[in-house]
């Protein structure tokens, strides 16, 4: 059964593999990884994002349970960092936030993609696009107003008010190329046009680059990363993010909110996927954790071949994944 795992799920990480040793080993520039992780950011997955969304059909299933489901497992795994960095390590509140981040910020765009697209096929893109559509924004938000008030408590800064801290990230949100492509595929299905003909296959054309580009510009920028040192806080908040998150939304979305099979699957396997670059930009942002949050990336990441593919088996052994027919 894992070998059968690994047919679907290693050949997703060896291009993350690909990448980093193409870029350790210097056969392409840091600056070509840059580019090319701009590349699929600005253009390719908002086109994917905006190709998704502009003709979605989504039956009887509620996109609001699903978000319940995710950011659920979201708030367990980001309280129980939070409390670890807090409590168990002394660390001040800041830290004690981007622990939380560390814990609870998924990996979504650049290996939720490619992963839920080896996994379940273009049906899986359609519950992953529509978390995709709230999530950096409901990340970001959460984000700045808890460490607006972690600087308050550190005595670094006076709390803003939570809605100017979001008026300004509203700002910033609406520059960013995901919900720039998330807000044209909502005018796009206003319209009721098809999308057909040229315009379709150069968004095929496109598109089609967004998901070995990501994982490969992905394994680049690990360089950046690596281990740093106090490493026992990167590990224990890794194993809430590939171990509690991704369990609490299994339970959740199969046993609380009944979302259809497929969603179950792909929110649990969204879940697992390696903590997000972006723990480490906050850490930088804010000046704290930079330690934990690079550790946190680098072992999720190092890791997710075999976590992500223990999930897929215990999806399988659910029934949530019909891997002996795919």
């Amino acid at each position: 059964m894992f070998a059968q795992v690994l047919t679907i799920v290693l050949p997703v990480f060896l291009l993350v593999g690909i990448g980093y040793a193409t870029a350790r080993t210097g056969i392409l520039s840091a600056a070509v990884g840059e580019a090319l992780g701009q590349f699929v950011y600005v253009i390719a997955i908002p086109v994917l994002i905006f190709k998704t969304l502009a003709v979605v059909t989504l039956g009887d299933a509620s996109p609001w349970a699903m978000w319940l489901t995710y950011f659920g497992g979201v708030a367990v795994a980001w309280t129980s960092g939070t409390l670890l960095i807090r409590y168990l390590f002394a660390r001040e509140a800041r830290a004690g936030v981007i622990g939380g981040i560390s814990a609870g910020f998924a990996n979504t765009v650049m290996v939720g993609i490619p992963l839920v697209s080896a996994v379940f096929g273009k049906p899986g893109l359609v519950p992953l696009i529509l978390l995709i559509s709230v999530h950096l924004p409901v990340m970001t938000i959460v984000t700045a107003i808890l460490m607006e008030r972690a600087a308050a408590v550190d005595g670094m800064a006076e709390a803003r008010s939570p809605l100017a801290v979001i008026r300004t990230i509203l700002v910033n949100l609406a520059q960013n190329p995901i919900v720039i492509a998330i807000l044209c595929s909502v005018v796009w299905r206003l319209t009721g046009l098809p999308l057909t003909g040229i315009f379709e296959d150069v968004l095929n054309r496109i598109s089609s680059t967004s998901l070995p580009l990501a994982l490969l510009s992905l394994g680049m920028s690990m360089v950046l990363y690596g281990i740093r040192g106090n490493l026992l806080p990167g590990v224990l908040l890794s194993l809430v993010k590939v171990a509690l998150m991704p369990a609490v939304v299994l339970l959740l979305g199969l046993y609380v909110l009944a979302l259809p099979p497929l969603w179950v699957a792909v929110m649990t396997l969204t879940a697992a996927c390696p903590t997000g670059v972006n723990a480490f930009i906050f850490a930088n942002r804010y000046g704290t954790g930079h330690a934990m949050s690079a550790n946190a990336i680098t072992l999720t990441t190092a890791a997710a071949v075999l976590t992500c593919g223990l999930w897929v088996m215990v999806l399988d052994w659910l029934g949530l994944i019909p891997l002996a027919s795919g």
